[in-house]
């Protein structure tokens, strides 16, 4: 039996400030952190989540390392960070097995960046942006494939290429 099957179900709430700051432009949504990202305090930090590898060819830099390098780095390249989720019940790492959603309040992250295009990383962040962001804020949302290695029906250049769609909008 795997760890995510004998995970039990349980509530989660989101540990995680938002990333971002007055210069960011896009916008990137995820559902809630990983266990593996909630034990280690930043996004995407399971080691084989391909965020950042797909962030770092995006931009031609190496993959940045740990938390603070990786804040800064999305900083760097006017990209705000946070999930569609304040808080649910969810086993283990399980997108699907989500019950109770709670949203987070995407407002002032709106209100205090002038953020060009809001982006969902995978199907779960997407339907639960539309069902209740969306309705807030009227900004449509683009859907990339999710980054995680649960996705490996997506290979790496791939999501490097779907990727590319936030950059015409990360200009000064």
């Amino acid at each position: 039996m795997s760890a995510r099957s004998s995970a039990a179900a349980g509530p989660v709430a989101h540990p995680l400030a938002p990333v971002w700051d007055a210069d960011s432009r896009v916008l990137i949504l995820g559902t809630l952190p990983s266990p593996a990202s909630r034990q280690a305090g930043f996004y995407y930090m399971h080691p084989q989540n391909r965020f950042w590898p797909v962030l770092a060819a995006l931009f031609d830099q190496p993959v940045p390392q740990g938390p603070e390098a990786r804040r800064a780095f999305a900083l760097a390249h006017r990209i705000a960070l946070w999930d569609t989720l304040a808080s649910c019940t969810i086993t283990g790492a399980s997108d699907a097995s989500i019950q109770d959603p709670v949203p987070n309040d995407l407002g002032p992250i709106l209100a205090g960046a002038p953020i060009r295009a809001v982006f969902t990383t995978g199907a779960a962040a997407d339907r639960f942006y539309r069902r209740f962001q969306y309705p807030r804020t009227g900004l449509a949302a683009h859907r990339l494939p999710s980054p995680s290695a649960a996705n490996c029906a997506t290979p790496f250049d791939r999501l490097v290429q779907e990727y590319t769609a936030i950059l015409p909008f990360l200009q000064p």
